[in-house]
């Protein structure tokens, strides 16, 4: 046989092997990280809640430049905050006050503490879709979807809130991710729990979509007083 043609051969044999090992774990795996490699991306999440829930979060937008600023507008109500990012550091600008570093977030008490908290977790999608990979069990793949439910684990730590004292017990959730050429577009996490803080014990029910768009044409513009206090 031919040199060229056997090393050719050899070539796509180990290829399709490769191919054949790849699991959907995988998949989402390297959907994910392919995601987080490319320039730029905008994304929107919702959160279902059930209707007897008091407090109902409203869409959360934001735009992220790889290795750069993650630009983010929460909705509460008819009010929204802006939060800028860039590694572990913040600017918050609410409602009815300019823009505040994180640290001096942290240093208030009530709410502002709280909010603190809810930013300092606040992750990429492919960050976050990673935390889920992390926690799923085993995943299957459907066309382009792949579908999984998550362990105890994985489930409470979408439901606990990093930085308050809480309990969760009876944790339970599933995921699903869509894929298309190799890069994650979209995925979606579901959670119950009863989560104990303060003596209180508040059920929890949440549906949470993430949608991925704009990749590499995004552009994110961060204020000069935003910049000064990261």
């Amino acid at each position: 046989m031919n040199r060229n043609l056997l090393a050719l051969t050899l070539v796509l044999a180990t290829a399709s092997a490769m191919a054949a090992d790849s699991s959907p774990k995988d998949d989402v795996t390297s959907a994910a990280k392919a995601l987080g490699d490319k320039p730029n991306y905008s994304w929107r999440t919702t959160v279902v809640v059930p209707d007897s829930d008091q407090f109902k979060p409203g869409p959360t937008d934001g735009k992220i430049e790889k290795d750069g600023f993650a630009s983010i507008t929460l909705a509460f109500g008819d009010n929204s905050t802006e939060v800028v990012k860039k590694g572990d550091k913040a600017a918050i600008k609410t409602a009815d006050q300019d823009w505040q570093s994180l640290a001096e977030l942290e240093g208030q008490e009530g709410f502002g503490r709280f909010f603190a908290a809810m930013v300092r977790n606040l992750k990429a999608p492919d960050a976050q879709a990673a935390d889920l990979i992390a926690g799923a069990k085993e995943i299957k793949k459907d066309g382009d979807v792949y579908t999984t439910d998550l362990t105890e684990k994985g489930a409470k730590d979408l439901l606990a809130f990093r930085g308050f004292d809480a309990t969760i017990a009876n944790p339970s959730g599933s995921a699903k991710f869509w894929v298309k050429d190799g890069v994650l577009t979209k995925f979606e996490f579901k959670v119950k729990g009863t989560m104990s803080f303060g003596g209180n014990d508040m059920p929890v029910d949440r549906d949470t979509t993430t949608e991925i768009k704009d990749v590499g044409t995004t552009k994110v513009t961060v204020s000069d007083d935003a910049k000064k206090k990261i």
